[in-house]
């Protein structure tokens, strides 16, 4: 925990209030308070470095759900993050601006908020990522040692691009390694029987969906677009 949260609870702490308790009981506040303020800025420390596209996104405040058929006995088993204990995947798979990235940020964030590493990535910046690393001494390594070592990496805008050979040889080696070691969110406009041709329809493609397809959560987010519910009302010109 740190002497830093422990000075600061000793600090806050209000004299008038607590002098008339035991030393014991004080003692024992300030600890848990101490305790209470590192766990939340460890979990603030997680959400910031998630890289989230909706840093607000919270799976306790979805519009709309009955409207768009979103089934909340799913989004209830998806607060307790106990897919990802299990190494489950999940797809959020639905039209243009159903809220799939949304819905993937609001998983990364509970699952920083259950003290675990989560990141959220478009795949045109993974795939930036992926060149660079390329150029870099023990860069190819270090790019799959960080994509595997969180417990939930979000992967947004999956299969919007057909990935060329070298990026299909790549995705393949990353779910290798994520396969029984952690959990992988797609979000992706692509129905599962479009994703064999858009990953080449060869061997690589067989492999990748063979380590996604078998313990995966697949989620409906619809055809309901959000963007245009939440736009503002264009103010009336006199």
């Amino acid at each position: 925990m740190g002497a830093a949260a422990l000075l600061e609870a000793i600090e806050a702490q209000d004299d008038a209030l607590a002098m008339h308790l035991p030393f014991e009981d004080r003692l024992q506040i300030l600890v848990d308070e101490a305790h209470s303020s590192f766990a939340n800025s460890k979990v603030e420390g997680l959400i910031r470095r998630a890289g989230l596209r909706y840093p607000n996104a919270d799976l306790r405040r979805l519009d709309l759900v009955t409207e768009r058929g979103l089934d909340q006995t799913v989004i209830n088993q998806f607060a307790t993050c106990s897919f990802i204990t299990r190494n489950q995947n999940v797809v959020f798979q639905g039209f243009t601006g159903s809220g799939k990235s949304y819905l993937g940020c609001a998983l990364a964030k509970q699952a920083c908020q259950h003290r675990l590493r989560a990141h959220y990535i478009r795949m045109p910046d993974l795939a930036e990522a992926w060149v660079l690393a390329q150029d870099k001494p023990q860069g190819v390594a270090k790019f799959l040692r960080k994509y595997t070592s969180y417990s939930l990496l979000v992967l947004d805008e999956w299969l919007l691009d057909e990935p060329d050979e070298a990026m299909r040889s790549m995705l393949l080696e990353l779910l290798e390694r994520r396969y029984d070691a952690g959990s992988t969110v797609f979000c992706t406009q692509y129905a599962k029987k479009d994703w064999h041709h858009r990953l080449g329809s060869g061997v690589h493609a067989d492999a990748i969906m063979d380590r996604i397809v078998h313990n995966t959560i697949w989620f409906d987010t619809g055809n309901h677009n959000m963007r245009e519910h939440t736009a503002p009302t264009p103010t009336p010109v006199s």
